[in-house]
């Protein structure tokens, strides 16, 4: 049903283009994304509607994306809908789309469609759940429009990973209804500390994102402000929603709960560098790979159930893995020999590629290149051991399912590492965290 399509990240500081275009999308078929906006309004009417249009149509400009306009709710019919790889609830308000049209974007998103809703977006057709749950919230209530903290919780989704782990921006900040947490994957929230009039009791999501009954759902509670609009950041923010939501990049939008961090961008603390080589620090929180062959694993705690997530990008033909099982040891042959290496180098032979368990199992390839994001981007790895199976998720989905056979290996109990291959291989990796789970019989 959707184009398939691949935006480049120029766009991030796109200056606007004014401009809208009114009444139902015009039919003409195209080669690249298109996307729809949707503006309609029954209730409360933002003047920044205009400038939200624009800014779209910009970014849209810029990465070949075609961006039609419209608050004609007529365009929501099954063939209509069909040529759009996301539809953009702009600041909609109300009780916008009439049963027929309901079913029609329901069927939309169920086939693979993609939503992105902004700001108002969420004070939307409280009577109609399928919207509700794709959503993730409705609005509740906004104090004044003031400056506030937003905490970015997840750096490797392409709308957040541009921006300052703390990000300070004025806009006007809805309370909720629910909490999403549960149920979609948080990308950002409030810090209720830096600002008055939250009601939240200090877990405020305010960006997430989310697989939804077959289709792809973001939603960012930002753009109240025409300045929003102007702001480069906040443009690369939608930009980034827009780029997962119409399947152009990839993430992992699964709820994530209970995990702990170690590695939080700020210090390296329990962590230890065996062998040559590296691993830089930078001020916005990411571990860049250099010299080699070493590795920097995590010496403070052995683990032997555990959901392990962290995130990675290469640079060209990069060549790094996350060792799992391997006995505390200063030389890191020693996880070479006694562990397992979940790779990443996306152009080795199929056991010693991006999702391999590198030299004993293949990854799925089909899966891991649907998954993949190219290089320069980032990708979320969750390794799951449990006893001696060892599963791999890239981006959320799942590329390798290995069980450990071999009595001179053992995934039951060991340590994490992440390589520094070698001078040639830049590899970078952020937002290390861990969720222990229940250990089953032995």
């Amino acid at each position: 049903m959707r184009t398939t399509r691949l935006l480049t990240t120029t766009a991030l500081g796109a200056a606007l283009l004014l401009g809208c275009l009114t009444g139902p999308a015009a039919a003409q078929p195209t080669e690249t994304g298109r996307v729809l906006v949707f503006s309609k309004t029954a209730g409360f009417r933002h003047d920044s509607i205009p400038d939200g249009i624009a800014a779209v149509r910009q970014l849209g400009t810029t990465d070949g994306l075609t961006v039609d306009a419209t608050e004609d709710a007529t365009a929501f019919t099954t063939r209509n809908l069909r040529r759009y790889d996301a539809v953009v609830f702009l600041s909609t308000t109300g009780d916008v789309l009439n049963s027929t049209q309901q079913r029609a974007f329901e069927g939309y998103i169920r086939q693979g469609g993609g939503y992105v809703g902004i700001h108002a977006a969420a004070d939307t057709e409280y009577d109609w759940p399928f919207y509700g749950g794709l959503a993730g919230a409705w609005f509740d209530s906004h104090p004044a429009i003031q400056p506030a903290t937003v905490v970015v919780e997840d750096h490797a989704h392409p709308s957040t990973a541009a921006l300052p782990a703390r990000w300070e921006r004025t806009d006007e900040w809805y309370n909720y209804r629910s909490n999403p947490r549960e149920s979609a994957h948080v990308l950002a929230s409030l810090d209720e500390s830096s600002y008055t009039g939250g009601t939240m009791n200090g877990d405020h999501p305010i960006a997430w994102c989310q697989s939804y009954q077959g289709g792809r759902a973001f939603y960012t509670g930002g753009g109240h402000t025409r300045e929003s609009y102007a702001d480069p950041a906040f443009r690369a923010h939608l930009l980034g929603g827009l780029r997962w939501a119409t399947g152009a990049a990839q993430a992992d939008c699964r709820p994530e709960n209970g995990y702990r961090r170690l590695f939080d961008g700020t210090s390296l603390e329990g962590w230890r560098q065996a062998g040559p080589g590296s691993f830089t620090l930078s001020a916005d929180g990411t571990l860049t790979s250099s010299g080699g062959m070493g590795l920097l694993w995590y010496a403070d705690a052995g683990f032997s159930s555990y959901s392990l997530k962290l995130d990675w990008k290469i640079t060209g033909d990069g060549n790094s893995g996350v060792f799992v099982g391997f006995p505390p040891s200063d030389d890191p042959w020693s996880a070479v020999d006694n562990g397992y290496e979940v790779q990443i180098d996306a152009t080795d032979v199929p056991e010693r590629t991006t999702g391999s368990v590198y030299g004993f199992q293949s990854a799925d390839l089909a899966a891991r290149d649907r998954a993949l994001n190219p290089p320069g981007e980032w990708n979320t790895y969750e390794i799951r051991v449990e006893g001696e199976r060892l599963r791999i998720w890239l981006n959320g989905v799942p590329v390798n399912d290995f069980t450990n056979t071999d009595p001179a290996r053992s995934l039951r109990d060991g340590h994490i590492g992440i390589q520094n291959h070698g001078a040639d291989d830049q590899v970078s990796f952020r937002d290390v965290r861990i969720k222990e789970l229940p250990v089953r019989g032995r």
